[in-house]
């Protein structure tokens, strides 16, 4: 079962992409995020999850729903996080997260995938290297897909002593008090369809007089800004100048290419057909 949360679609097509290579069912985890459901999940096959990384580290949110969410059925794991180009600790404190659960841990992948936090310095990217960026991933999830087909570990680059020395106290700092949702608006294009208030994995916006407000919490996942179906949510002058991000809008630069190497459809297929038949 591949569980995964994805803001701006990202994620989404990493998990989607290896449950339809597996075989597998694909659960979103959004909504059981936002209303805390910790119900069971329950799984007989390996549980796959996908999570982007926001400061060197999966989402703060997640992490915790992950730590408190009962999972049963197999105790075998599997991580993969995507990021704009440096995992951090991601993987790292997956390991340690799922072995407190009880569970194998059978390694992590780190995928990298188009930059979606055009709130930052860096510039934006154009289609020539999201196509580049977009066409290795397809290759990667090939490549993990037969991995984890056959049951074997999956392997990542070696975690350094100083990167957990710098990440572990920096992140909680940054994530408080540099992830602020004061310059988030909505312009004139707004119709107060309440998009952005589906999509708000820590419930902070509300939609008040037709149009939305955002609260204290906000963990930067552009989750409002990339789904927004009229463009009209901006945060200062930073979007207005560098664009904005969704998976979706670039997806046709790898049209014909996500049935990637590594494990072919046929014999995915046929292995899904198995389980399914017992």
């Amino acid at each position: 079962m591949v569980l995964y949360f994805s803001a701006t679609g990202n994620t989404r097509f990493l998990a989607t992409e290896l449950a339809e290579k597996l075989g597998d069912e694909c659960v979103d985890l959004l909504g059981r995020v936002k209303k805390n459901d910790l119900s069971e999940i329950r799984s007989e096959r390996p549980f796959i999850i996908c999570t982007p990384v926001y400061v060197c580290e999966m989402p703060r949110f997640l992490s915790k729903y992950l730590k408190n969410v009962k999972l049963s059925g197999s105790r075998k794991v599997y991580f993969i996080a995507d990021s704009a180009g440096y995992g951090g600790i991601t993987g790292y404190l997956a390991k340690k997260l799922f072995r407190r659960k009880k569970m194998e841990f059978m390694g992590y992948s780190e995928v990298v995938m188009p930059r979606n936090y055009f709130i930052s310095h860096y510039p934006p990217q154009t289609n020539d290297e999201i196509k580049s960026r977009l066409m290795s991933a397809c290759k990667q999830l090939g490549e993990i897909a037969g991995t984890i087909e056959k049951g074997e570990k999956l392997r990542a680059r070696y975690v350094f002593m100083f990167e957990k020395l710098i990440t572990i106290p920096f992140n909680p700092v940054w994530s408080r008090y540099k992830m602020s949702a004061k310059e988030f608006f909505a312009d004139s294009k707004c119709v107060s369809c309440g998009k952005c208030e589906q999509v708000c994995p820590l419930n902070n916006i509300s939609i008040r007089d037709r149009k939305p407000v955002w609260g204290n919490s906000c963990t930067h996942c552009m989750a409002c800004i990339g789904n927004c179906p009229t463009g009209a949510i901006e945060y200062g002058t930073v979007t207005r100048e560098k664009g904005k991000y969704n998976f979706k809008d670039y997806k046709y630069l790898i049209s014909g290419n996500t049935a990637s190497s590594g494990i072919n459809n046929s014999s995915a297929a046929q292995s899904a057909k198995r389980r399914k038949n017992g």
